[in-house]
């Protein structure tokens, strides 16, 4: 449900011109989707907020003649063609991928679904919570106490609706270079089954993959930290860093232990090496810490930095701190001493208000990608985004 119109939301931000097309009358459900009621009620919800900036908006009833005239027009002149029905309901409004090809022969169609568009599981509905269990994330977080866990926002949805807006781009790049515009099917539980190792852990070497919480199960001390006050994430995957850490925390005689020595010895004996970093951090709080660490390190240029958050700062292994949340709720602060990262704040705007029942686009005041005139077919990209 969110895949599509989050694969729509990265078009926009790379300059695309994404008409969102929507049900007349409710709407997206994302828009009834959110913590705040008042926001659900006014059809702002955050979960519709966090897909949707930038975009226009058109309400359409596909099962009737009008609606089905409108989208073949926009069909006409877009680039693409990015839907997140069950398969067949396309075929079934009439708009399978041989008519779309007969209304716009260079039309990049993409169809993002649970389960891809045939296979044994491709009738079946999907929801983040459904590709978090089956594509094993769920099995491999949390502990041996809690059971397993699903991750805290919805990455199978983030995840589906990135490799679908990967797709697009590399279809529109094939377009230009070979002038045909092929169709294109996303499924959303691969991509989370694909990034992390644990999964390869089993055919390679014969281990069940295990979890261990906020641990990281190839690198130690990786994990979130007890201190005076509040909690503190240190991610000291390399040599050099563990080495930094321990004379930040005056425990150089860690760095000689045998049991610490090398990367594999940490991880051999990782609940011992967290009491040995727990004693020395119950001396301070988070806050306290997060300064120590940070002034142990040379601040980079501005021109490396300008686009980082002014709470954010570095270390001399190149790595990033940032205040986070305690399992308390409290704010505390986390240290990451693993490599720099980049961070801006989305263009967020206001989204168009509730939907009318008729056929009338209503355009967002959320950022715009571009507003330049376009003369040329690849200039003129208006991109049809149904969910």
């Amino acid at each position: 449900m969110l895949a599509g119109p989050y694969a729509g939301y990265q078009l926009s931000l790379m300059g695309a011109d994404v008409v969102k097309v929507e049900v007349p009358g409710a709407g997206d459900l994302a828009r009834q989707l959110g913590a705040s009621s008042e926001l659900n009620e006014r059809r702002v919800g955050a979960s519709f907020l966090a897909q949707n900036a930038g975009k226009r908006s058109l309400t359409l009833n596909l099962k009737s003649p009008e609606g089905c005239r409108v989208l073949s027009t926009l069909v006409r002149d877009a680039d693409v063609l990015l839907e997140n029905f069950r398969p067949g309901v396309m075929e079934r409004l009439g708009f399978g991928w041989e008519t779309l090809r007969d209304l716009n022969p260079g039309l990049v169609y993409c169809a993002v679904s649970g389960f891809g568009s045939d296979g044994p599981l491709s009738d079946r509905p999907a929801y983040d919570q459904i590709i978090q269990g089956l594509s094993g994330m769920m099995d491999a977080t949390g502990t041996e106490e809690t059971g397993a866990l699903r991750a805290g926002f919805p990455i199978a949805d983030v995840l589906g609706g990135l490799a679908a807006a990967f797709a697009v781009g590399s279809a529109l790049v094939r377009r230009e270079r070979t002038g045909r515009a092929p169709g294109w099917t996303s499924r959303c539980w691969r991509p989370p089954s694909r990034p992390w190792d644990g999964g390869l852990q089993l055919p390679l070497r014969g281990v069940e993959p295990s979890r261990i919480g906020n641990e990281n199960a190839t690198a130690a001390p990786s994990g979130t930290f007890t201190t005076a006050e509040g909690t503190l994430n240190i991610a000291a995957n390399k040599q050099e860093q563990f080495e930094t850490l321990c004379q930040l925390l005056r425990a150089s005689e860690l760095v000689t232990d045998p049991r610490f020595a090398t990367r594999e010895d940490r991880k051999a004996h990782r609940v011992a090496l967290r009491d040995e970093l727990e004693e020395r951090l119950a001396s301070r709080s988070a806050r306290d810490w997060e300064v120590v660490l940070s002034e142990a390190g040379v601040p980079r240029p501005a021109s490396s930095a300008s686009a980082r958050p002014s709470n954010w700062t570095t270390s001399d292994t190149g790595a990033w701190s940032a205040p986070c949340r305690s399992p308390a709720g409290t704010t505390a602060n986390s240290v990451s001493w693993a490599a720099a990262c980049t961070s801006t704040e989305p263009p967020w705007g206001p989204i168009d208000r509730h939907p009318s029942s008729g056929n009338t686009p209503t355009r967002s005041s959320g950022k715009r990608a571009t507003n330049r005139a376009r003369s040329t077919r690849s200039e003129r990209r208006v991109w049809c985004e149904r969910s």
